[in-house]
């Protein structure tokens, strides 16, 4: 049995526009889970009224993701789930997604598969997984090195982000659930990712499997929209900081080899230093 987590926070008509893309879907095998974190929008209401058959989840409010995402895997895994699909509520799924999803699931049953990132605007791709270089902090973006006719089938990546990404029940049982402790945000996924290749697991992007999303709509992205010293500060120490110092300390320590981690450790320090002004 597949079930979907969405973690949500207000945001009411984008957690609309998720849920009613999972109800055009081609593949009707799912159960979806949304674990409303004290959302004062109304959103609760909405599932109650709009969405009867979405299991809602609610917390107090004090939460971020990684914890938010952990207590609808929980519940799921609990009911017996084969596979968790985690899902953001900012983002659309295409009618053949979660068909595509289990369709290449069943051909790499011990794989997590993430998704081709299409922006909802211009439906242009934007991310198609990535493999980082622990060396000098390089990163391969593989849209710009596959051509349009390599786009499609599974292309294998050393992390990916929790948006739209198909994991199997035995790697929690393997390695547990998000770090909600160290990664109470950001990089929580990208350090579970790792930590399950690590025990074995492959990653991969999957470009058959398209997912809608708003690259503006970030906790990040937000933040350096107006640039000033109070963003520049939550850039690098705020929960939602893209460039959390203490966050890419505890990642890098955990998931680089040791012999590439101080120079690694340098080149992300100078990188989210000097990139809030520079993107």
């Amino acid at each position: 049995m597949l079930y979907i987590v969405i973690p949500v926070y207000n945001r009411i008509e984008f957690t609309r526009a998720c849920l009613n893309s999972l109800r055009k879907q081609t593949y009707k095998g799912f159960t979806t889970i949304v674990v409303d974190d004290g959302s004062t929008d109304g959103t609760p209401e909405m599932l109650a009224t709009s969405f009867p058959e979405v299991i809602c989840l609610s917390t107090p409010g004090n939460l971020w993701w990684t914890a938010t995402t952990n207590i609808g895997v929980k519940y799921a895994l609990d009911q017996q789930a084969d596979y968790i699909l985690t899902l953001n509520n900012d983002t659309i799924i295409t009618e053949g997604f979660l068909e595509n999803m289990v369709r290449w699931s069943t051909k790499e049953p011990n794989a997590l598969l993430g998704a081709l990132a299409l922006d909802t605007v211009t439906k242009k791709p934007i991310f198609g997984g990535r493999i980082v270089s622990w060396k000098n902090h390089t990163i391969k973006y593989l849209l710009s090195e596959l051509d349009e006719q390599q786009q499609k089938g599974l292309h294998e990546v050393n992390q990916f982000p929790g948006r739209g990404l198909l994991i199997p029940r035995k790697v929690f049982d393997r390695i547990g659930l998000f770090d909600e402790l160290r990664l109470p945000h950001y990089m929580a996924d990208l350090d579970f990712t790792h930590r399950a290749i690590r025990h074995g697991f492959k990653v991969y992007c999957n470009y058959d499997a398209k997912i809608l999303i708003y690259p503006e709509e970030s906790g990040d992205q937000m933040n350096r929209k107006a640039k000033s010293l109070k963003g520049y500060f939550n850039h690098l120490f705020g929960v939602k900081g893209g460039g959390n110092l203490k966050n890419f300390t505890i990642y890098a320590r955990r998931n680089c080899p040791k012999k590439y981690f101080l120079q690694f450790l340098l080149i992300g320090y100078s990188k989210r230093i000097l990139g809030y002004f520079i993107k």
